[in-house]
């Protein structure tokens, strides 16, 4: 589960950090030097604090470069959250949904194309997750300024929106609630973004141990 997430002001540098390396990769297999950008966009946009569903927040995405030919990877401020189901006959909008689980989402109709075709990274410096007691955890990598959490996007009429993956929880996360985000390590984004034959595997991977903390707790290091 992944309710609520937070960028600080680290967070667009390892955007820019994880990106340069993703594309000096592409350019190698590629050879595409002169075609290929920078691939960043205006981390301007990027603002520190807490991330809700239905707000916009940056994500890694595949880009293309000069002239629409090389692929690269770049940043691009996107939508959390998709329009949920609505029931025949029913009225108004369905509920937004802003997580989908790894181990269902290449089969359910609403996330499968997505996962195949369109899946993008969303970098934090951290998350949120409430347990049972309504208790709040703060969770993050201690040997990383941020985490990079799988997703994927679909389109609609009034723009592009994305999800995040979920996952069975480890040990750190257990105490607190059993689905947490699948985090992808920073030499895994290209390959989640590019790599087809490697989507299932990566769907398939444990997360890393986090760091948590809450108010009703001593700081815990797993």
């Amino acid at each position: 589960m992944c309710g609520r997430y937070y960028v600080d002001d680290d967070t667009a540098k390892e955007i820019e950090k994880v990106i340069r390396q993703v594309n000096q990769k592409l350019r190698a297999q590629k050879a595409a030097h002169d075609t290929m950008s920078d691939g960043y966009s205006d981390m301007s946009a990027i603002r520190s604090g807490d991330i809700y569903p239905t707000a916009f927040a940056p994500v890694i995405e595949a880009g293309y470069g000069a002239g629409g030919k090389a692929a690269e990877c770049r940043c691009r401020m996107l939508r959390w959250g998709i329009p949920g189901y609505t029931p025949k006959g029913g009225s108004g909008k369905g509920q937004v949904l802003f997580n989908a689980r790894s181990e269902t989402a290449m089969e359910k109709p609403t996330f499968r194309e997505a996962v195949r075709s369109r899946r993008v990274v969303i970098p934090a410096a951290g998350f949120y997750e409430w347990n049972p007691k309504k208790e709040k955890y703060q969770f993050w990598r201690p040997d990383s300024k941020a985490l990079f959490m799988a997703g994927c996007m679909n389109r609609y009429e009034d723009g592009d929106r994305f999800v995040i993956l979920t996952t069975a929880a480890n040990e750190s996360m257990e105490p607190v609630h059993d689905r947490m985000p699948l985090i992808l390590e920073p030499d895994e984004v290209g390959s989640w973004i590019w790599d087809d034959e490697r989507t299932k595997s990566l769907l398939e991977k444990e997360s890393c141990l986090l760091e948590r903390r809450t108010d009703y707790e001593q700081m815990t290091l797993f």
